[in-house]
């Protein structure tokens, strides 16, 4: 999302798919192919990380106020991005809104590391003038790049600086951030906070400080602007995530990007950024690393999706071949490993469909990409669903002749149709992955599949806030039909994002959710006979006994509307997400022609529809 990078410097992020059932009349009951004819790819996955979310009354009281922490209203997205605050009761209210609606997973927007240039008395410039943020870093009287070389320099006369980088952030760090005292410090001036950090232009991190002065390199300076340790922003996520049974995942430092390339991620001062990452490792080990609510950490450099290579090799000529972006990746990923081991890097691509875009990638294209990704150690992708953007639009196999959703033709442009506009439907795109993923885990790669629903609208004319673009409001029934599509194929739905998305317009986006969170959302339908009767197994959420499934197909006299006669009579697939569950009606497919549409429309007893029908069709 390009338009958020400029605006905060940081690379994050709905679209439907289709639930395609083909029966063939002559095999067994529950034999089910998809429209194209491929075997129906698992959404088996690891365990996506989970909390309880007990509904017994719980409270706590702080200087915010009072705030209950039970799920009133659970929904099937579970896991939202949240932008920085200073408002710490912000913060708290946040987090208890997106609990309420069952919510257990946080995602950390974050900081980028930049390259600066100095002037003559090394104080950091941007855009060729003072950096105020960095201004008033000084110790005895010199900058702190120049005191920085000073304090090198009586070491090792031949030491000096290479390069000046900066990093932002509203944490606070603790010792273990240094690794030589004589040369890094935390500097205090007043009530802003800068941390100095040195490292070797080689990225050598060396395990000693000896280096410094047995012999003259050259070094780079890492200047961080950071918070009073009082206000150190993740210690306070930890403790809410704590007190709301929650997962936080933090991001990652954000990598600086290639200057001639704006999409890609620079390979000049990989290994600073590899050191910035060790050394915030390092410190997050030693205060947080038995903490329940760290779930993982973020990978904030946002990339598309599509056809992309990454080896690993050591192979010069292998290595050569690999996506530049994807060696970052693999980088930073290599530091989480070995320093936070078991904690799983969560990163969420893009997806481009459109037709008329060069750069657009087909779904086969995008399962190409899943593997690159997982070969560099991400252990959760979860890509945007780009319907938000209108990069993938929203529609079944057998609306490809119908003209795109109106709220897209700005995007896409006039008078086409789906099939004209893009590759292929979100459930095209999730299915394609869902297939990678398994070959990827029988390859010994953990990696999970989520999907992040865009909860926006492209709208020039009515945004949701001046850091949000040309991007406005969408409703909780296009949300409900994102979730429809994607729900087959992952492990756990996301959202980007609850900070102004969720929270602009009236009613917003949250209130529809937290007053319409048990409306039927099907996500999935199978064949499945029980004893000797046909039937229909559906996977969703919301489906009680006594919702009603309305059939029909083209040629039919009338449609038939059949209750759900049980609710888990076998238990959804490994791996799907929290909350689905199987419901099962009675219908007997033979008197349904083959290669017939089938649309299976489901309402709640109290007739609430869901937003989305499922359609289906039986292949000879």
């Amino acid at each position: 999302m390009r338009w958020f990078t400029a605006l905060l410097g940081v690379a994050i992020l709905a679209a439907v798919a289709t639930v395609v059932l083909v029966l063939r009349p002559d095999g067994p009951a529950g034999s089910v192919r998809t429209g194209d004819s491929s075997p129906v790819a698992s959404s088996a996955s690891s365990a996506a990380p989970s909390v309880s979310t007990s509904s017994q009354a719980e409270t706590f009281t702080d200087p915010c106020g009072t705030f209950d922490t039970t799920v009133k209203a659970p929904y099937a997205v579970t896991g939202y991005w949240l932008i920085p605050t200073t408002d710490h009761c912000t913060w708290r209210s946040q987090f208890r809104a997106i609990h309420e609606v069952g919510g257990d997973t946080v995602i950390r927007i974050g900081w980028g590391l930049q390259a600066r240039a100095i002037d003559g008395d090394g104080r950091i410039l941007k855009d060729g003038e003072v950096d105020r943020l960095y201004e008033p870093c000084e110790e005895d009287g010199l900058s702190c790049a120049a005191a920085a070389e000073r304090d090198l320099k009586a070491l090792n006369p031949g030491n000096r600086i290479s390069w000046t980088f900066v990093y932002r952030t509203d944490e606070a760090f603790g010792p273990n951030i240094f690794r030589c005292p004589s040369v890094e410090k935390k500097i205090q001036v007043g009530r802003k906070v800068f941390y100095r950090i040195v490292a070797p232009e080689d990225g050598s991190d060396d395990a000693t400080c000896d280096n410094l002065s047995s012999r003259g390199r050259a070094y780079h300076v890492i200047l961080i602007a950071a918070a009073e340790q009082d206000k150190d922003s993740l210690t306070e996520l930890l403790d809410l995530g704590d007190q709301f049974h929650m997962k936080v995942f933090p991001a990652l430092p954000l990598a600086p990007r290639d200057p001639g390339q704006t999409t890609r991620a620079s390979e000049r001062g990989i290994e600073t950024l590899t050191t910035l990452t060790r050394r915030i490792l390092q410190d997050y080990g030693a205060r947080f690393r038995d903490r329940a609510s760290l779930g993982g950490f973020y990978q904030p450099f946002e990339l598309q999706m599509r056809d992309m290579v990454y080896t690993g090799s050591d192979d010069p000529e292998e290595a050569a071949k690999d996506n530049p972006t994807l060696r970052v990746y693999a980088s930073q990923h290599e530091i989480v490993e070995q320093v936070m081991p078991g904690k799983p890097i969560l990163v969420s691509p893009y997806l481009e469909a459109r037709k008329k875009k060069a750069f657009s990638a087909t779904p086969k294209e995008v399962a190409k990409g899943f593997e690159a990704l997982a070969r560099t150690g991400v252990g959760i992708i979860a890509p945007q669903d780009s319907r938000g953007t209108g990069k993938v639009g929203l529609f079944w196999p057998d609306e490809k002749d119908e003209p795109v959703d109106e709220r897209l033709v700005p995007v896409v442009g006039e008078g086409l149709s789906n099939g004209e506009a893009y590759h292929g439907s979100t459930r095209d795109y999730y299915r394609a992955m869902a297939e990678a993923r398994t070959r990827m885990v029988e390859q010994g790669y953990d990696v999970q599949l989520w999907a992040n629903v865009e909860a926006f609208e492209p709208s020039a004319a009515q945004p949701c806030g001046s850091r949000t673009g040309t991007r406005g409001a969408t409703d909780k029934d296009r949300l409900d039909r994102a979730v429809t599509q994607v729900g087959r194929y992952v492990s756990k739905v996301v959202s980007y994002m609850w900070s102004d998305f969720f929270t602009c317009g009236s009613p917003s986006l949250a209130e529809e959710v937290l007053r319409d969170h048990d409306r039927p959302i099907p996500v999935d339908a199978v064949r499945l006979g029980r004893d000797i009767r046909d039937g229909i197994e559906i996977r969703g959420y919301n489906i009680p006994v006594g919702t009603k499934v309305t059939i029909t197909w083209e040629g039919q006299q009338e449609p038939r509307t059949v209750d759900v006669a049980g609710v888990n009579l076998v238990p959804p697939p490994e791996g799907t997400p929290t909350g689905m569950t199987t419901a099962w009606l009675p219908f007997d497919w033979t008197q349904v022609p083959a290669d017939t549409w089938v649309r299976l429309e489901v309402a709640a007893a109290d007739g609430r529809e869901a937003a989305e029908p499922l359609h289906v069709r039986i292949v000879a």
